[in-house]
């Protein structure tokens, strides 16, 4: 299994940039996927997460209304589209996938844990100046 994470890059303050996310070695009818920061000194955190359907889609708050997760599984690719970005968003940004709880899909509660996702692609830096 393996994950390869792109797009992230350097940007103004209120500018955008779509991260990908292109998944191999399984099927991904059956697997939610979650999107996660690491800024310098903190903690990995999820930011947002999406079932295996695309039916329901999870973000937490600092981005709620900023950033769309969305995901194409005939592609194999998941993907963040962040907007109107802010210095705080300054960070690496990983992808993970994980095998649904849910059997019809539509659900992936719990899915902005990091200890939900046993797969994780390498970090992208994304970096916003102010």
């Amino acid at each position: 299994v393996q994950l390869q994470a792109s797009g992230g890059g350097l940007v103004q303050a209120g500018g955008s940039l779509r991260l990908s996310c292109v998944i191999s070695g399984f099927t991904l009818d059956y697997v939610d996927i979650g999107w996660f920061r690491q800024a310098p000194g903190k903690a990995r955190e999820g930011i947002s997460c999406i079932s295996s359907s695309g039916y329901s889609k999870y973000y937490t708050d600092f981005v709620k209304g900023r950033f769309t997760i969305s995901r194409d599984n005939a592609k194999n690719t998941a993907y963040l589209q962040m907007d109107t970005l802010k210095p705080d968003d300054t960070a690496d940004y990983y992808c993970a996938a994980a095998w649904t709880r849910d059997p019809s899909g539509r659900t992936a509660v719990g899915c902005l844990a990091t200890d939900r996702y046993p797969y994780w692609g390498q970090g992208t830096q994304v970096t916003v100046s102010s």
